[in-house]
């Protein structure tokens, strides 16, 4: 049995002055993290416990998909540089050198090792499938540590990467990497969505992210409460209200008009009169150096001008334009402006140039690219290329021929779901997971190739799916705190219930509190035992901050056979007789895996499960109607399919007790 005054749980009355994000003032305060240096952190006794609870979900999720490797964290500068990130990743990736002067990397993510072992292993079709996953230490020299486990150096990572033989391989996949991850973060008690996502750096084509609504996010994601659609905000798109045009003035051609010292959209609209949904805003960019010839060592000559149109009250997406420029841009100097457009800034437009007409072709000349919000418009103002002068009557298409036109805008909260038309909302979210189509980029470029059923040699196509072990802890806390400390759901907390003996030197006290500990751990529950010499207020204090979900007190009240029952989520208190806490819990497990067995079987009926719960409450001789047991199918914004949820209140007798219990489990999620 675990007791509380044989164990290091160094809990603090104050967080560290540099704490921000509630999960950094409570991980740390409860004693389940000590920084060390910037961004790098040592896990705890308690820390350490949720820490490994939630690997073990991980690993038995993932091996039923999966097979677990251990690999390298120090990998040569060879394998990064072949798959082109020794240059792509830049200050971001941890570089050193050996004795005999060799480059080596500390590795963030794995995609170079696995393929370099499938680039040496495998030689036929009927090789693959294959994922293969680990769950180890990863590295990013992080510029600017913060917000404690959410940004660090030094972070624990579940990493899996498919390999198939084709796309409809990697659909396979990637549908059960998408199952096993909401199995995880069900069972993990976290409260997320899933929702559609730009890869980055990592490449590939289709992208999912599984975030955790929170205001210590980084990210934002967009979502709809009218149906199920979400997005990152580097993918979400709108539906756009109506906007009346302007009627054409004079004979509809483009007409000057003089604008002095109006510069900006606002001052422009103001002073025509117009609003700027009216008017187009011209930005002028360059294109990046391209990594991957630079990777090569390939010179690169000065980067192609990117010129982006948007409506005047839009802003631009930058993930999505380098999405579709497959690379990065910068804004234009004021010299290369005015070398292009013969105009100083502020008076910028579309008129009198001559555009590519082809986004990959056409490479002398500028790319004009015009966000779909405009497409369609008449009418609209945008500057002429003459310092105090502005052009109305330009219409798209007619006036002036984009590159392409695209969606390149940044969604707002309250513009129209593209599924539905109901209000958007915006929300900061905490990424926990990541799943990714990454096509064949590190095998076509590390050459890994195997024979298909016809003896012809092809390259593999994989998938790369990751899971921050940290941020699942991190997200727990966010989602589930107060002023006094947090819960977790019971599966990670570092124990289930606390009992806590309110006089240690009352032998009564004492051996009541004993009795119930070794109870409960001998039933299956994850115990540990407040045994310390302290003043109840002071275990109360503890208890309540270090994220157990339920305490027992054994106190006064022992005399007449009772003890209370707190739920930390609630602070809800229950007198219960000794003999019937046992089958309280019991039966409440019995109910999270009744629930968990919904899930993992959707073709359960209703009447199915309903019958299950009748049938427990029977072994625990807690009598209910029919009718007290409800099933209800909730499905989550972003989730594909529906789960599983009991939801049920009812007066429940034991002997010398009865209270009303309200439970609502649902597949893989303790609570209640």
């Amino acid at each position: 049995m675990h007791r509380w005054s044989q164990l290091f749980i160094p809990t603090l009355r104050e967080a560290p002055a540099d704490a921000e994000v509630a999960s950094h003032k409570f991980l740390v305060r409860a004693g389940y993290i000590r920084q060390l240096a910037a961004g790098i952190y040592s896990y705890l006794f308690l820390g350490n416990r949720s820490f490994n609870k939630i690997i073990a979900i991980v690993r038995q999720e993932m091996d039923r998909i999966g097979q677990e490797f251990y690999l390298p964290a120090l990998h040569p500068r060879e394998i990064w540089e072949s798959s082109g990130r020794w240059a792509l990743m830049g200050d971001n990736l941890f570089r050193l050198k050996d004795r005999k002067g060799a480059d080596l990397v500390l590795g963030m993510t794995e995609e170079e090792v696995m393929t370099e072992i499938a680039r040496k292993e495998l030689r036929s079709y009927k090789q693959l499938p294959q994922i293969w996953y680990q769950i180890a230490p990863k590295f990013r020299d992080e510029p600017r540590p913060k917000a404690g486990l959410l940004r660090v150096r030094q972070f624990m990572m579940k990493d899996a990467y498919s390999f198939d033989i084709d796309a409809a391989g990697l659909d396979v996949s990637y549908k059960k990497h998408y199952e096993t991850y909401c199995r995880i973060f069900d069972r993990c008690g976290l409260k997320y969505m899933v929702v559609e996502a730009d890869s980055g750096a990592m490449g590939g084509k289709e992208s999912h992210e599984f975030m955790v609504r929170t205001p210590a996010g980084e990210d934002q994601i967009a979502s709809c409460d009218g149906c199920s659609y979400a997005a990152n905000m580097e993918k979400a798109t709108s539906k756009l209200g109506p906007v009346e045009d302007l009627k054409p003035e004079g004979d509809g051609k483009p007409l000057e008009v003089h604008t002095p010292g109006q510069k900006t959209i606002e001052d422009v609209a103001r002073f025509l009169g117009v609003s700027p949904k009216n008017k187009m805003k011209t930005l002028a960019l360059t294109e990046l150096a391209d990594f991957k010839e630079l990777s090569a060592g390939k010179i690169q000559p000065k980067g192609r001008s990117i010129i982006v149109l948007m409506r005047g009250d839009h802003q631009l997406n930058e993930a999505k334009l380098n999405a579709m420029l497959g690379n990065g841009t910068r804004p234009m100097e004021e010299s290369e402006i005015k070398a292009l457009f013969n105009s100083p800034p502020g008076y910028l437009g579309p008129s009198g140039m001559e555009w590519a007409k082809d986004l990959k072709k056409d490479a002398h000349l500028p790319v004009l690219l015009v966000d779909k919000a405009l497409e369609g418009r008449t009418n609209l103002i945008a500057g002429a290329n003459k310092e105090d002068y502005h052009l109305k009557n330009l219409t798209p298409g007619k006036d002036f021929h984009p590159t392409a036109y695209a969606d390149l805008r940044a969604v707002t909260a309250g513009e129209g779901c593209p599924n539905c038309g109901n209000a958007l909302r915006i929300d900061t979210a905490v990424e926990i997971g990541h799943i990714f189509k990454l096509g064949k980029r590190y095998t076509e470029k590390m050459g890994a190739r195997v024979l298909d059923k016809n003896g012809k040699e092809v390259t593999p196509i994989m998938g790369s799916y990751g899971i921050g072990i940290e941020r699942i802890l991190t997200a727990a806390v966010e989602q589930s705190n107060d002023e006094n400390g947090f819960w977790l759901p019971p599966t990670i907390a570092p124990f289930e219930i606390v009992v806590s003996a309110t006089n240690v030197k009352d032998e009564s006290v004492k051996s009541v509190a004993e009795d119930v500990a070794k109870r409960l751990e001998a039933a299956g529950f994850d115990v540990i035992l407040d045994d310390r010499d302290e003043r109840p207020g002071v275990k109360f204090k503890d208890a309540d901050l270090v994220g157990i979900p339920f305490r027992i007190t054994v106190g006064k009240k022992v005399t007449e056979g009772t003890v209370e029952v707190v739920l930390r989520s609630t602070r809800e208190i229950r007198d219960v007789t000794i003999p019937s806490i046992l089958a309280n819990y019991s039966f409440q497990d019995d109910l999270r895996e009744v629930a968990m067995a919904a899930g993992a079987n959707p073709n359960k009926t209703d009447e199915d499960l309903r019958n299950v719960v009748l049938r427990k409450a029977k072994e625990h001789n807690i009598e209910l109607e029919p009718r007290q047991v409800t099933v209800q199918r909730i499905t989550s914004p972003g989730m594909s399919a529906a789960y599983l949820a009991v939801d049920y209140s009812v007066p429940v007798n034991l002997p010398g007790y009865s209270f009303d219990l309200h439970f609502t489990p649902s597949s893989g999620n303790k609570g209640f």
